[in-house]
């Protein structure tokens, strides 16, 4: 299983517009993906709910994994949108 680290950007942490667009980008890879907080349960990152539930703020960091033959490149484009704060104009 690969697991990438990376910090949430937005202002607001996972909520609200952040986190639909993660788990629409999530539910488009064509394998699992679950995030979670240090010391946390994870919880499927295609899943607008888990990702409002995980209480993820600015700054936190969150780990996402998957595992099969895309896991690298689904988690390098859910990193990269978590890492890009969407709400700055």
């Amino acid at each position: 299983m690969l697991e990438i680290r990376v910090r949430v950007a937005s202002k607001v942490g996972l909520h609200a517009r952040p986190a639909a667009l993660i788990a629409r980008l999530a539910a488009e890879q064509p394998v699992a993906v679950t995030i979670r907080k240090e010391g946390g349960e994870p919880v499927p990152a295609a899943s607008l709910l888990n990702l409002m539930t995980l209480g993820a703020m600015h700054g936190d960091e969150v780990i996402l994994a998957a595992e099969g033959d895309d896991a690298q490149s689904s988690l390098d484009k859910l990193a990269e949108l978590i890492a890009t704060d969407e709400d700055s104009p």
